[in-house]
């Protein structure tokens, strides 16, 4: 019995103590924390020096990492208590306003749905698990055992995800600079030199666009080798336009492959038609 206590108060702090609500709380609490605190060494030095030389920065909270490289597949195994899909809503948002923002600096005279339509192809799903190939996500993610055994059909999903989760991470850690930083080395500048600041994906229609606009002769397109089985084909196709080559293209269809050097022929205009073309330009 504590001093100042009647038997009666002695009786109901016993009951309290031993009541099933307490232990079930305290081990829940001393669970969490102390998982918490492991879950910061599953990030290896040598993963951590990998990660900050990825994003240029000292990184000073590793559980923030942790937790953005954590997909719901690997909550309660091995000490993972948080996945990433808070970080992936934060970063979601970060993306989309820092691309945003330099788009809308890029082309002061553009409308919001030209605007809008460039932005998609930087932060989709597709630019954004090219991203994730880039750096080699996959190395720091951490997914349930069930999906360890292989790489499913959503794998692509989870990677991308990722990303956006890694972006969260970035800001709160690093700042919106840093942030900034990687989304223009890792996003904006290689899908620069794919040419997905094209205005759209029918880059067919975008080249006999310029030819109409540049008034020089339309575009041909002409198959120039076919090679594979029957149940796999590949078309070589290529675009000619006043009988020069401007691109060339590979694809399972011969639709594919026109599109593909339909591509290849815009990014091949020379620099002083480019002003028949949208160019954005983020130096």
């Amino acid at each position: 019995m504590l001093p100042f206590q009647t038997p009666s108060d002695s009786a109901d702090i016993t009951l309290h103590f031993c009541s099933r609500n307490f232990w079930s709380n305290v081990i829940s609490f001393l669970s969490k924390y102390f998982g918490k605190r492991k879950s910061i060494k599953l990030l290896t030095k040598k993963k951590l020096k990998l990660l900050e030389n990825l994003i240029h920065a000292k990184v000073s909270n590793p559980q923030i990492f942790v937790e953005a490289f954590t997909h719901r597949s690997a909550i309660d195994h091995d000490k993972f208590k948080e996945s990433n899909e808070r970080l992936e809503f934060l970063g979601d948002a970060l993306l989309g306003f820092i691309i945003g923002e330099a788009l809308f600096t890029a082309f002061p005279e553009e409308d919001e749905g030209f605007l809008t339509k460039i932005r998609s192809n930087f932060v989709n799903k597709s630019a954004l698990y090219d991203c994730a190939r880039r750096i080699n996500l996959l190395q720091f993610i951490f997914v349930g055992a069930e999906l360890n055994t292989g790489i499913p059909n959503g794998f692509k999903t989870i990677l991308a995800d990722g990303v956006e989760a890694l972006l969260g991470a970035i800001y709160i850690d690093c700042g919106m600079e840093k942030t900034k930083q990687f989304i223009r080395q890792f996003i904006i500048e290689p899908n620069l030199k794919l040419g997905m600041h094209l205005i759209d994906a029918n880059f067919k229609s975008q080249v006999l666009e310029y030819t109409q606009a540049a008034r020089i002769e339309s575009p041909k397109y002409i198959v120039a080798g076919e090679s594979g089985p029957e149940h796999d084909r590949e078309f070589t196709v290529q675009l000619k336009i006043g009988g020069k080559i401007w691109g060339e293209g590979k694809g399972k269809s011969k639709k594919s492959a026109e599109q593909e050097a339909a591509k290849h022929a815009l990014q091949a205009i020379p620099e002083e038609n480019q002003k028949y073309l949208h160019k954005l330009d983020l130096n």
